[in-house]
């Protein structure tokens, strides 16, 4: 089965790339659905661009939203960024967001790394 994505242009679209990305999210590289992975990531990206060119929000926000919506708890948190004080420190902005973390957060919970790399 070949990759079936297309271009997104209307709401409707965007919601059903959403929902797709949520099916195939723990997808791994190289495999065709990687790739799609990849694509959709790329083309979500560019319909939010210019569709919500909104000030980016504050990266801890955007951590708490994205939890939200995978109903991740502190837990899991903490599983994507070593160590659970780390999770709670980082919520609760006491602590800095490393290269590392950022780079976890993005892959793992597919936040912008521009909304990540942001002072806070």
């Amino acid at each position: 089965m070949g990759i079936n994505v297309k271009p997104i242009k209307t709401k409707k679209d965007y919601e059903q790339a959403l929902e797709r990305l949520e099916i195939i999210f723990d997808a791994k590289k190289g495999t065709p659905e990687g790739d799609e992975l990849e694509i959709l990531g790329i083309l979500i990206n560019q319909y939010e661009d210019e569709y919500f060119p909104v000030d980016l929000p504050d990266p801890i926000e955007a951590i708490k939203f994205r939890m939200e919506q995978l109903g991740y708890t502190q837990n899991d948190l903490a599983k994507v960024v070593g160590l659970k004080s780390r999770a709670s420190e980082i919520l609760n902005k006491k602590r800095k967001l490393s290269l590392e973390m950022i780079r976890q957060l993005h892959e793992k919970l597919n936040i912008p790394t521009d909304v990540l790399i942001q002072a806070y």
